[in-house]
């Protein structure tokens, strides 16, 4: 059909014009979307990221942990795993509160009583400073002034106390030391069916691992993961006498307590009440502040 003359297509609506916005809004709104999406892991940060919170005289929270065997039920990975999802857990909960960033976990330990059993890497003392010397000199070249070592594994507490002091001297920095489980000891022990605290491969460790990795907890063989059993985690890790043994000469199976027990809901609340300890301290900067 031809068009008639004189008439014009009519032409679509125009959009009802939005103000732009300001030059300050847009800056709200660029700072809250970065806000959203900081990480607080180490390595998703860049270079330049990472000396900006270094200069913001961020924290610095450092996991180390072990890889050893734990037990017939669970992969070697448990100590790593935990440690350093409750170290990532607790920043993201503090992050508001305090400029905070985790350093990769460290996986590699003193772990040579689980040696027997396979599955295990361990370092010797001398390397074991050495690594940890390396790692925090590095964050000292960097700028940042206070370092939390945050272990995950028993096999390491006595050395990092003995180390504390020269870590302190040698680097200048401001460096605290705690073992994510003793910290939050008073909060599990209610949890706990048949232990005040974590053991090994444990009603503890096996509940935390259906949580944070169900896929390294294997379910067919709970009914094995047993071992002896101590109500006090502190006769473990603590004993008024010391003398060092392999694992395999008390505990064939590698578990020390009854992961029989575990649960994914308790993993759950363990895993909240490691994270709220952890979180505190990282707020409260203890004992730095």
């Amino acid at each position: 059909m031809a068009k008639a003359r004189g008439t014009t297509a009519p032409q679509p609506a125009k959009p009802a014009n939005k103000a732009a916005p300001s030059r300050r809004t847009g800056a709200k709104l660029r700072q809250a979307a970065t806000a959203r999406q900081r990480s607080v892991e180490w390595a998703r940060l860049t270079a330049p990221e990472l000396n900006a919170l270094a200069a913001a005289g961020a924290l610095v929270v450092l996991p180390v942990a072990s890889t050893e065997q734990h037990g017939p039920h669970l992969g070697t990975g448990v100590d790593t795993i935990l440690c350093g999802r409750v170290c990532l857990m607790a920043a993201e909960r503090a992050q508001d509160r305090r400029a905070v960033v985790v350093a990769p976990t460290l996986w590699l330990g003193l772990a040579e009583h689980h040696m027997d059993h396979g599955g295990t890497f361990t370092l010797d003392i001398p390397t074991y400073r050495a690594v940890l010397l390396g790692i925090v000199g590095a964050l000292k070249r960097h700028g940042f002034r206070r370092a939390l070592i945050v272990n995950g594994h028993g096999g390491n507490m006595a050395a990092l106390n003995a180390f504390l002091p020269d870590l302190t001297r040698e680097t200048g920095l401001a460096i605290a030391a705690t073992t994510y489980f003793e910290l939050c000891q008073p909060a599990f022990a209610p949890l706990l069916d048949d232990q005040d605290g974590v053991l090994h491969a444990c009603e503890a460790e096996t509940s935390m691992m259906m949580v944070a990795a169900p896929d390294a907890v294997r379910a067919d063989r709970l009914a094995e993961a047993h071992g002896p059993n101590f109500s006090s985690a502190r006769d473990v890790l603590q004993p008024a006498v010391q003398q060092w043994r392999s694992f395999r000469s008390f505990s064939p199976s590698g578990v020390v307590g009854d992961a029989r027990r575990a649960s994914r809901a308790k993993g759950e609340k363990l895993e909240a009440a490691a994270v709220a300890a952890l979180a505190e301290v990282i707020v409260e900067g203890r004992p730095w502040d």
